[in-house]
């Protein structure tokens, strides 16, 4: 059995993994020139089941008005002749009730959960080092009374479980000491013990390479311009290389699968959420942080990766504009200043805006849709690299023809 993955992202080669170690043969297209440089190489590095939450929530309308008046929120849109926009905007809303919300996170938690055991079991078969650090991620406050709403939040996911503490100034300094100077600028977190953090593109890229010894073929700079169909029947993908064709397809394209679906004629709701990040040089080892975090005051994630330090912010609605300007990263260089002073060399900084596949609801799409030999394990949001491998088992096992490990329902294709 043939099957063409279409996506050289983390979620694109962790499903052709999954599929070749079930035996079928497999071939991967992407037209960037190196693997993991999408959404997957500019992500903050954390794998945090601890922050499933729904972005369509109570809170996000108030958030994206906001925005229209120049205010720097953590969700912003900005207006433009786009009927997408609109009409993925409108499904958005309908979500962003107290129970929606509520269904929706414990969706995607159950698939973090899940997608974490798989990336821990794939990465000790196959030995692979990606700059992992299991020792929790940090959801830090700077206002108690804030950190007392963080903590009745996050009850959910622990009701549900997660483990999570609640720490004080002094018990944050504890798991993460490099924040012992600043601490009394921060009133306390909550602590989530098994998220973890590494290096996706890192990951993505040494996966593939157990993939080639597997016998799959990847493609790289292949332009896929659209899909073959014969009724309810995938027949090939169009390239600038020519036709491809399989028994099976898998779509994997992250913020493109709208349009490569849209000529078979299916309209799925993925939109892109433009987030910004920079990775900086550390300067002093001793001063970087080892455990990734959140500062919830000004929304920015940090990581360390290897001798870098990440950081991450922000999910603007802005169409498939990647462009950045100086001001984009204030929050970033705000929360440097306050948490990490002497950390990195702030001036080096490489930045980036990349493109999550946004679906109105937030959990990700996974099956089966009209035509029945293509497959769909895309809308990842931006929780592509704590869901891929849970994602990507899941997706495999459905071309197999086999049942999932954990219940779909709430990511069937639906639309």
């Amino acid at each position: 059995m043939k099957t063409i993955v279409l996506g050289g992202g983390i979620v694109g080669i962790t499903t052709a993994y999954y599929l070749a170690k079930d035996g079928h043969e497999v071939e991967v297209i992407d037209a960037a020139p190196e693997l993991g440089t999408g959404a997957t190489g500019g992500n903050a590095g954390l794998i945090a089941p601890g922050h499933s939450f729904a972005w369509a929530s109570p809170n996000a309308p108030r958030m994206m008005v906001k925005s229209l008046f120049g205010k720097q929120t953590a969700i912003r849109v900005k207006l433009k002749p786009d009927p997408r926009l609109y009409t993925w905007g409108l499904r958005f809303l309908r979500e962003c009730t107290a129970e929606r919300a509520r269904a929706n996170t414990l969706v995607k938690l159950a698939l973090c959960q899940y997608s974490q055991r798989m990336l821990n079991e794939l990465a000790d078969e196959e030995n692979i080092d990606y700059g992992q650090t299991n020792r929790g991620v940090l959801y830090l406050y700077r206002d108690q009374r804030e950190l007392e709403v963080g903590a009745d939040k996050m009850q959910l996911l622990a009701d549900h479980g997660q483990k999570i503490e609640t720490l004080d100034a002094d018990g944050v300094v504890n798991v993460e000491p490099t924040l012992g100077p600043v601490k009394d600028r921060i009133v306390g977190a909550v602590y989530g013990l098994t998220d973890g953090s590494g290096d996706s593109q890192l990951f993505t890229n040494k996966v593939a390479d157990v993939c080639r010894t597997m016998g799959v073929e990847i493609h790289m700079e292949t332009q896929i311009r659209s899909l073959d169909s014969n009724g309810d029947e995938v027949t090939g993908v169009v390239t600038d290389d020519g036709i491809l064709r399989a028994d099976n397809y898998v779509l994997s394209l992250g913020v493109d699968s709208p349009k490569v679906a849209k000529t078979i004629g299916v309209r799925i709701p993925i939109y892109p959420a433009k987030g910004y990040s920079v990775t900086f040089p550390i300067a002093d080892g001793n001063q970087a942080p080892v455990v990734g975090g959140v500062d919830e005051e000004l929304l920015v994630a940090w990581c360390r990766l290897g001798d870098s330090l990440r950081m991450t912010s922000t999910a603007e609605f802005t169409g498939y504009d990647r462009t950045w300007r100086a001001k984009d990263y204030w929050n970033i260089h705000k929360m440097a200043e306050i948490l990490f002073p002497n950390a990195a060399d702030y001036s080096r900084g490489r930045y980036r805006a990349c493109l999550r596949p946004m679906t109105p609801d937030g959990p990700a799409i996974i099956g089966r849709g009209r035509h029945t030999n293509l497959f769909y394990n895309t809308g990842h949001g931006h929780m592509g690299w704590t869901m891929a491998c849970g994602s990507s088992r899941a997706a495999a096992d459905i071309v197999g023809g086999n049942k999932p490990e954990f219940d779909i329902s709430g990511h069937h294709f639906r639309y």
